[in-house]
């Protein structure tokens, strides 16, 4: 069954300093974008002669295809990220254990936000149900993660998600990001699958 396109999950007018333009062509382009790519390796693999096919075809496509998958994930959850709403107890309560409290975590989340600048990739604020715990994770690509982690809070670095607005200056974007997190909807996310 092909994937589909989600609605965008926040209100572009809503979110302050990043433009309505800016994240409906985000939307419309990186992740649809995406969505189709991941459809059509899904195409492709759905036809493979498993039994023939030459090895770096097979593993092209597989890694092509978690890339694929890994973008439509972190761009679904970078959109519902966007909207601000404060985060609920539990939340603030893991963010004092694991990190020191909510405003230690976000200096740690923006730097590594900023530390991708002039690069690519993504910063993860995920659960990590191997340890317990909230861990921030940084990648260049859609590959690096922490293994069975779940993404609760996304920061898109590249620089599709804010050349149109800011240009080069991506530190600036990712303060403006951090002025519109929606932790409240991170707090589900949490809620779901650690129960806090």
């Amino acid at each position: 069954m092909p994937y589909e396109q989600k609605p965008l999950a926040c209100n572009p007018a809503a979110v302050t300093g990043i433009s309505k333009n800016a994240i409906v062509s985000h939307y419309e382009s990186n992740y649809a974008g995406a969505v189709m790519r991941l459809n059509a390796i899904e195409a492709q693999l759905a036809e493979l002669d498993w039994t023939k096919a030459p090895a770096l075809v097979i593993n092209g496509l597989k890694r092509e295809q978690m890339m694929a998958m890994n973008s439509v994930l972190l761009h679904e959850v970078f959109f519902d990220s966007l909207g601000a709403s404060k985060a609920s107890r539990g939340l603030v309560a893991r963010m004092d254990v694991d990190f020191g409290g909510p405003a230690a975590w976000k200096a740690q989340f923006a730097a590594m936000g900023k530390a991708l600048g002039g690069s690519s990739g993504w910063v993860v604020l995920a659960w990590s149900p191997h340890d317990g715990k909230l861990v921030n994770t940084s990648s260049t690509d859609c590959a690096g993660n922490v293994a069975g982690a779940v993404p609760l809070l996304t920061l898109d670095m590249y620089e599709h998600s804010y050349h149109a607005d800011f240009g080069a200056k991506a530190d600036l974007y990712v303060d403006v990001f951090m002025n519109n997190l929606n932790l409240f909807a991170a707090s589900k996310r949490l809620a779901a699958v650690a129960g806090l």
